[in-house]
């Protein structure tokens, strides 16, 4: 799989990644930094939800939901 643009919401449940950057700006990049989303963090996706949105994700020993339109602005490497 290319990793070169790999958002949080292109990997599949199950799978891990790390986080590269974030592209998202403001209070919504604050909140994902303070939620574990900061560099080389490893992500693992759990699950979507029954209707495909938000997706669970464990991230330093929290599980955390977030919607595709967050989840786009996050920059990954699957591992």
């Amino acid at each position: 799989m290319n990793n070169k643009n790999l958002t949080l919401r292109d990997i599949k449940s199950g799978k891990k990644c790390t986080v590269k950057d974030l592209l998202s700006k403001g209070k919504v990049r604050n909140r994902l930094l303070d939620l574990g989303f900061v560099k080389n963090s490893i992500i693992e996706v759990l699950q979507k939800s029954p209707s495909g949105d938000p997706v669970a994700y464990f991230v330093k020993g929290c599980v955390i939901a977030l919607r595709s339109e967050d989840a786009k602005n996050i920059l990954v490497k699957e591992i």
